[in-house]
This record gives structure tokens, sequence and C-alpha cells, in this order.
């Protein structure tokens, strides 16, 4: 069992490089600059170089020493001249945007000379280059010391850093989001209260209430007790939760008024959307469960049961519903993760500050940073669950054996 473990983890270890590696492209490569996005065309070039500092975002991406650097504009031929560029006599001279304690390098693309460097000084304010209809291109940046610094190292160590000091290992540290500045621990902290408190209630009703219905089709097989069944199950698969989440809160918000539909004030407010919930998953765990326990009818262990005089609660109620419990702990391992997606609408429909409401304003707000943080927190869930449900296996059948 203890091998098993550590070999899974070390498994998950593998999965979760990967998790990091395909949000760091989603989020770093793909979105493009942070900066940009975040304060918009008009900043001001100090204000785009102090936030890509703080982001990382000036950092090479994989490997390197050179930094992108805002603090002289760049130009190219034939691209419309930037603010601080001009052209004088067949010289190009390209002003300082701001001052820095940096030392940058200049480099000059030259149609005949080819490519050549020189460092300018913090204190020197203007750049001037003879020949500019020469000139192709110049770039500027910053050398750093190591080139193991980049944005995918410092992605990583969100996830794990070692420091000299106790607990001498930091895990799952994600900074600050973008927008409010606010510490991304603190939200999630903040947030995994409520979310809990709406998913833990819908999962178990869910499983319950499925396990419950599936093995009354499955007893009254063909019958229209059974057909009722499966139609409602196919008909609570078909219904889109949007729909379900609307007619909820105008039925039994808005016209009876037997709940709040919006805010956060205690439980109560959690009533509705955990019926939604429930309703809306209901339908597909009654029609899987359902499929799983009639196959088990042809097993030769219940029709021994039935002859040997069983009850009918204890031929369903043991030896059917434990056989199948593979099965059933399967579908419930996987589900878990996956209803982190369902409370985004929950909590975003009904004003629950989850975490499920914080990806959907982190979305609205274009904060890359904390949409990063809850990928990969649910990836963490997911292969939790993974590996809770391995050793469930081994539990609820003694024939599997963990090595």
């Amino acid at each position: 069992m203890l091998r098993f473990i550590i070999r899974r983890l070390f498994y998950s270890i593998l999965v979760l490089l990967g998790v990091v590696l395909l949000t760091f492209l989603l989020f770093n490569v793909a979105a493009g600059d942070p900066a940009g996005a975040v304060l918009g065309k008009n900043a001001r070039p100090d204000e785009v170089e102090s936030l890509r500092r703080e982001l990382g975002a000036d950092l090479p991406l994989f490997w390197g020493r050179e930094c992108v650097t805002e603090a002289f504009p760049g130009y190219e031929l034939g691209a419309p001249l930037r603010a601080g560029v001009a052209r004088v006599d067949g010289i190009l001279r390209i002003t300082r945007n701001f001052s820095t304690r940096d030392t940058l390098v200049c480099r000059v693309t030259d149609g005949v000379t080819g490519v050549r460097e020189f460092e300018v000084a913090p204190e020197e304010m203007t750049v001037e280059l003879s020949g500019a209809d020469r000139v192709k291109r110049v770039e500027f940046f910053r050398l750093q010391d190591s080139p193991f610094r980049s944005q995918f190292v410092r992605a990583l160590g969100e996830i794990i850093t070692f420091t000299p000091e106790f607990p001498y290992v930091r895990m799952l540290d994600f900074g600050r989001t973008i927008t409010t500045r606010e510490p991304i621990g603190e939200i999630l902290k903040r947030g995994v209260g409520p979310s809990l408190l709406l998913m833990v209630p819908i999962f178990l009703g869910e499983l319950i209430l499925g396990l419950i219905l599936a093995l009354v089709a499955t007893a009254f097989k063909d019958s229209w007790i059974d057909r009722l069944l499966v139609l409602f199950s196919v008909a609570g698969i078909s219904v889109s939760y949007l729909v379900v989440i609307i007619f909820a809160q105008w039925f039994l918000g808005y016209y009876y008024d037997l709940f709040p539909v919006w805010g956060w004030e205690g439980l109560a407010n959690l009533g509705l959307p955990i019926l939604v919930g429930i309703a809306c998953g209901l339908g597909g765990n009654v029609r899987f469960y359902r499929t799983v326990f009639v196959n088990e009818l042809r097993r030769e262990y219940l029709r021994t049961a039935a002859a040997k005089g069983c009850s009918p609660l204890s031929i369903y109620g043991k030896h059917l519903l434990r056989n199948a419990s593979i099965q059933v702990i399967t579908r419930a391992s996987a589900a878990l993760p996956f209803l982190f997606t369902g409370s985004l609408l929950l909590e975003s429909f009904f004003g629950i500050p989850g975490l499920g409401f914080a990806g959907i304003d982190a979305l609205y707000n274009s904060d890359l940073q904390l949409l990063k943080a809850l990928v990969v927190t649910s990836a963490l869930l997911f292969l939790t669950m993974n590996l809770l449900a391995d050793i469930a296996y081994a539990w609820a059948d003694p024939r599997i054996r963990l090595e």
C-alpha cells in the first residue's frame, strides 16, 4: 500500500508539472503581455515596467539572460515612429522614457554591418545612432545574472518553493491578483468555505439519491416505475444547467418566495442552489447507476442469494450494491472535481462568494494570475480524488491489490 501511494504521488507530480506547463503556455505565452491588458494602451512606460517586474513578465520565457524593458522605446524600420524616437540629419535619436538604476544593452540591427551591441549607462538619457537609413531594428533589454530565472521557473515556484527558514517549504504561493493586488492565498482561503458548503451537499445528495432511485428502477425493471425514472433521468440530462437555474429562481424564489435568490447571509442562501445542483446532476447519476445495476442482475451470485431466500432488501441493498461499488466509486471520484465547474454558474447566479464566484470575477477582469491559481487548484483536487479512489477500490474489493 505504501509503495503504491508513493508511486502514485510521483505520477501525480508529473501530471501536475504537465498542468503547470499547459497553464503557462495559455496564460504566459498565448495570453500575451498582462501589463498591457491590465493597464491599457495609454499606460506610462514606467507603470508597464513596474507591473512586468512584479509579475515576472519581463523575464525570458524558459531560459536566457535578456529581460524586456520599457526604459527606451524600440525602433523598427517601416513601423510608425514611437514617442521618443526621431530621425534628424541621418541620425536616429532615441530618448529614454524614464530613469532606472539598470545598465541596459542596446542591440542594433544594421543592414550593412549586421548586429552590434553596446551598453547604455543609467545616466545616459539619449542614444544616437548614425546612418539612420541603414538601421533596421533597435532593441533595448537588461541582463540578469542567472539564465535560470525565467517565467516558467517562476511558475514552478508558485507550486513549491524551498526557503532557508522554517517550514523550509512554501507551497501554492501565487502572489497577488493583478487587479486588486490582494494576496491570492487569502482569496482561496476565503472562498473555499462557501464552495465546500455548496459542493459537498450537492455531491452527497446526487450520490445518495442517485443510488436509491437507481436501485428502485432496477428492482422494478421494465415496469412503469422503471420507465418513468428513466424518462425523468434522460430529461434531466437534456435540460441545460442555465435553464434549471433561471426557472428555479423565478418559480421557487420570486413566484413562491420560498428561498432567497441572491446574496450570502448564511446557510439559508444555500438551499436553492443546492436543490438546483442536485436536480442537474441527479439524472446522469440515476441513468449511470441503473445501467450498472441492471448488468449486475445477470450475475450468478444474485440468483444464488434469491434461491437461498434472501430478502429483496438484502439482495439489492447488500449484495448488488457491494459488488457494484467499483463503478460507484469511479463515478463519484470523477464527478467531484467537476462540481467546481457547476459551482461557477451557481455561485455567479446566486451571489455566493466561493471559488467559482472568484473565478468568474477574475475572468471578467482578465486577472490571469487568479485564473491560473484556480486551474492549478482544481487539478490538485482531481489528482487527490483519483488517489483516494484507488485506495477505495482496495477497500471495496479485497481482490484488488495495490502494488
